[in-house]
Parts: C-alpha cells; sequence; structure tokens
C-alpha cells in the first residue's frame, strides 16, 4: 500500500516522471499529452535517427508539431534517448512499440520481450514503478509474458510494482479526437494496478474506461479492429456481387446509409492498409487456433479484403481492353499511395499491391502523392511525379487508390482520359471515361 498510496500523490501533484518506450505514431504523442500536462517525461527508442530528429527539434510524426517537441525540451519536460538506463528512476513506463505479423500471419510479439527484458533490468530496487503495455497484442500477453519477465527476481505485482493494459486507439490524421479526447480503456492485474494506471491516465484523457482484466482490455482492442475488417470485407463482397449484377455500390450504400438505425455504412476501396486493422485481427485469430477454434469471420473477410488489389487491377486491365490496349506497356498513374486520406504513411497499403500487380503485368507505372515525396519499400523505388495536365493526359490510365482531400478531382476527371476509382472521389459530370469499383 505504501508505494500505490505515494505513486498516486506523485501523479496527483505532477511529480511523477514518466517514460515512453517506443516513439512511433503511439508513443510519441503520448509521450507530449504527459509532458504538456506538466509531467517530465523520458522517451527511449532504439532507432538512433528518431532520436537525433527529435535532439534536433525536429518531428517525424504527423500529428506532433516540430514547434511542440522543441517548446518542451527547452522546458526540461521531454528528453530523449537510446539507452533504457534512463527509466531506471522513472515512476510509470508505457511501453509502445510495434507488433507486427510474421510471414506466417503469426504474431511477432519479439518488441514486447525485448522492452519488458530491458525494463526488468532497470527496475528499481526498492520497487514502485507502474508499467503499463500500450502495443495491440493478443489476449493473454500482459499476463503470460510481460508479468513473469517483471516478477522474476521476487517482486509482487500490486504491491512492488503495478502492471496494467491499455491499448492505444491513436488514428494518424485525425483531429476530432485526440489523445484527450478518446476514451482510454485500462485493466490491471489487481485491483490496486487498475487504480494507479487509471489515475495516470486520468491525467492527459478525459474519459478513462477501466475493466476487469488485462485480457480484457487485450481483447477489447481486437474486437474494435476485427469490426472494422469484417465490416470492410463484407462491403467489398457487395461490391464484387454489384459488378456482377452491375449495379453500382456506391449508390447502393449510400442509399442504405439513409436508414436512421441498424445500419452502419462502411464503402469499399482497393483493400485494408495502415498499422491496425490488416494486422490486428490475426492476433485473435491465431490466438484462437492455439485452442482449437477457427475464427471464421476474420478468415474469410482477411481473405476478401487481401483480394482488392487483384480486383482493382482486373478493372484496370478490362478499361484498357476496352480501349483496345493492353496493360503490357501501358503508362499508368496511381494517385496516392497512402493507405488512407490526408496521411502520408504508407503501411501495408493497398498501392504497394497495385504497383506490384501492375508492373507484373508489364506496366509502366508512377505515382503521385502530396505527402509520399518518395517510395522506397517492398520492392518499389520510385519518386513522385509532378502532377500536371500533361502527365494526366499522357497517362493510359490513371487509378485513384487513396482519395486526398488535396486533388482537386473536378480537374483530374476532366483531364485524365482513362480512370479507375477505387474511392468514388470523382462525381458525376466529370468528362473522363470512369470505372468505378
Amino acid at each position: 500500500m505504501e508505494h500505490k498510496q505515494q505513486l498516486l500523490e506523485r501523479i496527483a501533484n505532477r511529480e511523477a516522471q514518466i517514460g515512453i518506450v517506443g516513439l512511433g505514431y503511439v508513443g510519441l504523442p503520448l509521450a507530449v499529452a504527459f509532458a504538456q500536462e506538466g509531467f517530465s517525461v523520458v522517451g527511449v527508442d532504439l532507432d538512433s535517427r528518431k532520436i537525433a530528429a527529435l535532439q534536433r527539434g525536429e518531428s517525424y510524426v504527423e500529428d506532433v508539431p516540430a514547434d511542440v517537441i522543441a517548446a518542451l525540451a527547452d522546458a526540461g519536460l521531454f528528453s530523449v534517448s537510446t539507452d533504457y538506463a534512463t527509466l531506471a528512476e522513472v515512476d510509470a513506463i508505457s511501453i509502445c512499440v510495434p507488433t507486427p505479423l510474421r510471414k506466417t500471419k503469426d504474431p511477432d510479439i519479439s518488441y514486447i520481450v525485448d522492452a519488458t527484458e530491458c525494463i526488468a533490468t532497470h527496475m528499481p530496487a526498492d520497487g514502485g514503478q507502474l508499467i503499463v503495455l500500450e502495443s495491440t497484442t493478443y489476449p493473454g500477453t500482459t499476463d503470460e509474458i510481460v508479468l513473469p519477465r517483471l516478477g522474476r527476481d521476487g517482486l509482487e505485482v500490486g504491491r512492488d510494482f503495478f502492471l496494467a493494459f491499455s491499448p492505444e486507439r491513436i488514428d494518424p490524421g485525425r483531429t476530432d479526437f485526440t489523445v484527450r479526447t478518446t476514451p482510454k480503456v485500462i485493466g490491471g492485474v489487481t485491483p490496486d494496478c487498475l487504480e494507479v494506471a487509471v489515475a495516470l491516465y486520468a491525467t492527459v484523457v478525459d474519459h478513462p474506461v477501466p475493466v476487469s482484466s488485462t485480457a480484457t482490455a487485450e481483447m477489447v482492442k481486437l474486437l474494435e479492429n476485427t469490426f472494422r475488417a469484417v465490416n470492410i470485407g463484407l462491403v467489398n463482397e457487395v461490391a464484387l456481387m454489384c459488378d456482377r449484377l452491375g449495379l453500382n455500390v456506391w449508390e447502393v450504400v449510400g442509399a442504405a446509409a439513409t436508414k436512421p438505425y441498424g445500419f452502419m455504412p462502411f464503402r469499399p476501396g482497393p483493400g485494408l492498409g495502415g498499422h491496425c486493422i490488416p494486422i490486428d485481427p490475426h492476433y485473435l485469430s491465431w490466438k484462437l487456433r492455439t485452442l482449437n477454434y477457427t475464427a471464421r469471420f476474420i478468415e474469410l473477410a482477411a481473405e476478401v479484403n487481401s483480394h482488392m488489389p487483384d480486383y482493382v487491377v482486373s478493372k484496370v486491365a478490362d478499361a484498357l481492353n476496352a480501349r483496345r490496349k493492353a496493360v503490357n506497356g501501358s503508362r499508368v498513374l496511381v494517385l496516392g499511395v497512402a493507405y488512407k486520406r490526408d496521411v502520408g504513411d504508407v503501411r501495408e497499403s493497398p498501392a504497394l499491391d497495385v504497383i506490384h500487380l501492375l508492373r507484373q503485368r508489364g506496366a509502366e507505372v508512377s505515382y503521385h502523392d502530396p505527402y509520399v515525396a518518395s517510395l522506397r519499400r517492398e520492392g518499389i523505388d520510385l519518386d513522385a511525379s509532378p502532377l500536371t495536365a500533361e502527365g494526366l493526359a499522357a497517362a493510359d490510365c490513371v487509378v485513384v487508390v487513396t482519395d486526398h482531400s488535396a486533388y482537386d478531382w473536378t480537374w483530374i476527371g476532366a483531364t485524365a482520359p482513362l480512370i479507375v476509382d477505387t474511392r468514388n472521389a470523382i462525381k458525376n459530370g466529370a468528362v473522363a471515361s470512369i470505372v468505378r469499383l
């Protein structure tokens, strides 16, 4: 009880020192939120390039302005390091490291394991730290993987240290919901762990949402993203059905969305992208396979969604064929390579698959994206082409993959001779020949 009370008092008085492990799109905004609330924050990341950029007062996360980083550093509220030893004296640590999938679609929790091992090595001898895992993972990770490593030297959870899971809910590029205004789910290993974790996050989040266990909190995160993946898979399959039936899927979805109850509109697209939705449901599916259960909805949705880039390329081929052109040798301009509108993040973007598939068919592929100046990943090595009337007119086909709001869709529609629009970005009235998803 002594450790808990001391920690609660330090949190209430803004005297607690906070450590953030992993300074990516989740960790950096969280670090800034705590520092802006008056806490002294130290961020740890093993990527020396990120650390060097932050030390120069630069930001590589679009949602975090560079001047905010510089101001917090000047005020002595935010420092960064590649050394876990700097966490030895902090009161609370949030782990925000990546949790990718292996090529076999199995969870890769090595970043969590490595971070936990390093934290355990530098835990203060007199105890009292709060450790919170934020990285998305399968139910049971906190209790089965993190807890044994932190408590192996005889430290007792809920007395000598506190452990919780609180899934990140960052949506890059979003301005209507921030760290503060997005409700935060929190599950503790013990009631005291939950109390301390809620007290900490309540300083930067308006609506903490306590749940009964860490596994419950882990499952909440997977449900949120599985819900989206499955419903996107459903509407993508509806798009395939409408194509066979000669119907406009966008009209169908738009009309259905007028129902004021019992329907939530999801819209089809060229595939899933980003840091969560294409990946997180596989964590749940994998966990259930270990319990001899097949998550059929998840696997079917993944099958449908992963097929969409092939479907887009077949649309391109059919559109060119209708003009007596082959994909082989055609000049194809891809508009938007980010995984979603108005961000520069290309992780898991369907545009990558679309480009690969077009190249395999012999197309000469170029791209433009106002947020992505160069594309060098997964075997693609391209610089963005300028978006000009001449370039649009010279393309045999323009493929709209990401519907950035910066694009003048009326101009694009009136200038390009042939467009495959996977996002319904170009409305009726445009001059160009448009093939919709």
